[in-house]
């Protein structure tokens, strides 16, 4: 994809939609003994939505897998639009920009793994990571250079943020 199609895409962003696990984490799972489960974020990450926020982006996660964590993250971020467990994150999506009268361009979406495919070609703006899985790379419009949990996120914020000046 040309620069400035991607540009073009970026700049009409209203929202920006991210995955959990291999996105806003690096997609480990540390288990205690007792079988908690921990989950590490990237501050990089975190200035990265503060700053979308700070200019007009609304921030969306979307995830298949519940956790507290994540909860917890989002509050501390400012991000109340939070959907965890879902099976099919296309018709989630799809319910959830309908009221609020949104289109599908308006939307960008950064997953890693074949659950996040169907929304992926259905967004305004692909992104992924290096390591995803390839179907989903090969329908990304843009890659980040780090891995997700390393500051993947906070390279398409800034990406959105330049294309917005």
């Amino acid at each position: 994809m040309n620069d400035l199609t991607l540009q073009a895409r970026a700049r009409d962003l209203l929202w920006m939609s991210f995955d959990v696990d291999g996105v806003l984490t690096d997609g480990s799972l540390f288990y205690g003994e007792s079988g908690e489960v921990m989950k590490r974020f990237n501050a990089l990450d975190g200035h990265g939505i503060k700053e979308l926020q700070s200019r007009g982006v609304g921030i969306m996660i979307l995830s298949g897998r519940s956790h507290a964590s994540v909860a917890a993250r989002a509050r501390e971020l400012g991000i109340e639009e939070v959907f965890q467990g879902v099976g099919d994150k296309l018709a989630s999506l799809t319910g959830w920009m309908e009221g609020k009268g949104l289109s599908m361009t308006q939307i960008g979406h950064m997953g890693d793994d074949l659950p996040d495919l169907p929304v992926l070609k259905a967004v305004g703006l692909a992104a992924s990571v290096p390591n995803a899985h390839s179907r989903v790379l090969e329908c990304a419009h843009w890659v980040s250079r780090s891995k997700g949990g390393e500051g993947a996120v906070r390279e398409l914020c800034d990406l959105v943020i330049g294309a917005k000046r």
